[in-house]
């Protein structure tokens, strides 16, 4: 497993993914900038620079995976992890900025759209389910036949975007909703990493599926 994560660092990522990750986490510094938009450009890793878009179908990435000597479920988790790495990642990078952008937030009281960085756990802990859901889309669609990059990103961020358009900006103006915004962003920080806490057992739960039917499918694909 460590030579496999070795080669997806090495070979498979594109260098561009670095950049996305360390880059667009200072976005959250941006003054009424809404919140979660910035976790939507690390699915643009997944087709573009790094699942097969860009170097790994031009390269036959996947298909050399599969020639060397290792199991294809091996395969499958390395690439899993490196993009579970690449979320956290990003993740930690914008939660060591979180104190920066309260203080700029509370310098330039302009109001986000959504939910604000009062907030932040909590929408660290939906985005962390928006992912999981994103992952639960794109690899048994990718892994079914081993390229099919347009229709598994066209799914993956349609249904990313909507859920976190849904979770974090559109239900705290429905009338009626203030509870919610209240909850997630005035509640004590015990229930924000309560929240965490939660969505972290599903992102763990959901992956377990999500490797379990990409190996499947992987298997049964003839180069």
């Amino acid at each position: 497993m460590k030579a496999l994560l070795y080669k997806e660092f090495k070979l498979a990522m594109h260098p561009l993914c670095y950049v996305f990750v360390c880059l667009f986490p200072f976005m959250m510094l941006i003054p009424s900038y809404p919140l979660a938009v910035g976790f939507i450009y690390i699915l643009s890793c997944y087709p573009v620079l790094f699942l097969g878009a860009n170097k790994g179908q031009q390269s036959n990435d996947l298909l050399y995976s599969t020639l060397l000597p290792v199991r294809k479920k091996d395969i499958v988790l390395a690439r899993m992890l490196t993009v579970a790495i690449m979320q956290f990642a990003y993740m930690i990078i914008a939660s060591c900025l979180c104190p920066l952008a309260l203080l700029i937030a509370k310098s330039n009281p302009g109001t986000a759209p959504g939910l604000t960085i009062n907030g932040f756990v909590s929408i660290l802990a939906i985005a962390i389910v928006g992912y999981s859901l994103a992952d639960l889309i794109f690899f048994p669609i990718y892994y079914k036949r081993g390229k099919s990059i347009v229709l598994s990103t066209l799914f993956t961020i349609i249904g990313f975007v909507v859920y976190l358009a849904v979770f974090t900006i559109a239900i705290p103006y429905i009338p009626g909703a203030e509870g919610y915004k209240k909850l997630l962003c005035d509640s004590g920080i015990g229930i924000q990493f309560a929240f965490l806490g939660g969505a972290l057992v599903v992102y763990v739960l959901i992956h377990l599926l999500v490797y379990k039917v990409s190996v499947k499918r992987l298997e049964k694909v003839d180069f």
